[in-house]
């Protein structure tokens, strides 16, 4: 069984209490510090005596997500992955989980159950212990899902510390998951034909399946960022946002952004700019960091060396305010803050 067919009336055909323990049981294991998990009141937990790091996300049918395009799996790892990412951005080391659900009538027990597997998966990817959580009905499928990280006392790596003459560093590569988004979005035969190519099935896969720069982000804070973010809105908004938490302003080589290959490869059959859409596509999970110039190359080869991730040097962090983008020719302008915005107006 899969997920139901949007419109059907299938009703879920288990309680709440059935439902709870189903996904009690696809969740089930031995975590370390869990004293209580699922199926009380609230879990409880053993403290290990760091500070703690807590973020939240939220998923929701329609505005991040297409039933018809996204397997139950996939976004219930995905809905994980994004919280993991944003903990590692701070320099921490997730620990807990708690996930809420909400899903319409017509939404089969098994694609819960489905979705929780996805869940359990991305966990396992990052030693994560999901130890609770809610299900309810709702008019569209909403997920929310809630992560407690865990840094070194007072050693969190924050927005606000960028400071003028530090580098600005990217990991990995930039566009992949808008390339993803762009083919999700292509009429039906111009989504095949791209799905066809090894750069289509690369471009979906990092749409669906992020991953979140735990250990990368670990080796940024020791080795000396200054500031770090992931980069779920894309570079163009993000970079702004670090900005104006540190109170400097920002230089960006255009030239030395990483435009993902896939999307280098795929973008004249999509109808795009490979850089613009790297720049400003969003959802890559990538992390910025600042650090100073001579922590680069160690930064760089920590990378490399553990886990064959990549550092690129993209710019420098300036007095002033505002971001300015730097061409090959040496021509400049401001980088337009284009790029994922919840509340904006399209």
């Amino acid at each position: 069984m899969g997920a139901a067919v949007p419109g059907r009336e299938t009703p879920i055909e288990l309680t709440e209490d059935e439902l709870v323990e189903a996904i009690a049981r696809v969740l089930s294991g031995d975590e370390p510090g869990v004293l209580v998990g699922i199926g009380d009141d609230a879990a409880v937990l053993e403290p290990r005596g760091g500070d703690l790091v807590f973020t939240t996300d939220l998923l929701v049918e329609g505005i991040h997500f297409e039933r018809g395009s996204s397997s139950a799996r996939d976004l219930g790892a995905k809905a994980v992955t994004v919280n993991v990412s944003d903990v590692a951005a701070m320099g921490a080391s997730p620990r807990y989980a708690i996930a809420a659900i909400g899903v319409p009538e017509d939404v089969e027990a098994a694609w819960v159950i489905e979705l929780t597997g996805g869940m359990r998966e991305a966990c396992a990817e990052y030693a994560l212990a999901l130890v609770g959580g809610d299900t309810n009905r709702a008019e569209l499928i909403v997920l929310s899902v809630a992560v407690v990280g865990e840094v070194a006392p007072r050693r969190a790596v924050t927005r606000s510390g960028a400071q003028p003459g530090d580098r600005i560093v990217v990991t990995g590569s930039l566009g992949a998951a808008a390339g993803g988004l762009a083919i999700s979005k292509a009429p039906p035969e111009e989504a095949a034909a791209a799905l066809s190519e090894p750069w289509g099935r690369e471009l979906s896969e990092a749409l669906a399946r992020p991953v979140a720069r735990v250990g990368e982000a670990e080796i940024l804070a020791r080795t000396g960022a200054t500031a770090m973010m992931d980069l779920s809105d894309g570079l163009a908004i993000d970079l702004p946002r670090l900005c104006r938490s540190s109170g400097v302003g920002a230089r960006v080589a255009l030239g030395k952004v990483p435009v993902a290959d896939a999307l280098e490869r795929g973008a004249g059959a999509l109808g795009v700019e490979a850089l613009p859409l790297a720049l400003s596509g969003g959802e890559d999970y990538e992390l910025v960091a600042t650090m100073p110039r001579d922590a680069v190359e160690t930064a760089r080869a920590g990378l490399f060396e553990a886990f064959g991730t990549k550092l690129s040097d993209v710019g420098e962090i300036v007095e002033g305010s505002g971001v300015e983008a730097v061409r090959d020719d040496c021509s400049t302008s401001p980088l337009e803050p284009a790029g994922w915005d919840h509340f904006g107006r399209g």
